[in-house]
């Protein structure tokens, strides 16, 4: 008779997530974050870990989140998605949804030419 074991990590990451299967927002590996606050004190150690390395390194992908801290993407997600959450993490606004120069410079043109 043979025993089926479990696979650690399984357990490991139900745990990590605090018995959690899905993030609360959609995340693809692909997302960027970046570091908007330390860490609340007494926070988890993958949490605290996860804000280190946003903070150390700058915008990174979920994906190399996961990389670097050698956790399964689907636990990098939940992490992720419980910190932008709390805001802690943000993802950067992307460079085609930025107004354009002259479109700001006349609002300020705006805004100086109103009377105080």
């Amino acid at each position: 008779m043979t025993r089926s074991r479990r696979d650690p990590d399984l357990v490991r990451a139900y745990v990590r997530t605090g018995g959690r299967l899905r993030p609360t927002r959609e995340l693809d590996l692909v997302t960027l974050v970046i570091a908007k606050a330390d860490p609340t004190p007494g926070a988890a150690p993958d949490v605290v870990r996860v804000m280190n390395l946003c903070s150390r390194r700058g915008a990174l992908s979920v994906a190399e989140i996961a990389a670097y801290l050698d956790l399964p993407p689907s636990v990098v997600k939940i992490l992720v998605a419980d910190l932008m959450d709390s805001e802690h993490l943000v993802t950067p606004t992307p460079a085609e949804n930025l107004p354009e120069i002259a479109l700001l410079e006349e609002v300020l043109n705006g805004l100086r030419a109103l009377p105080a």
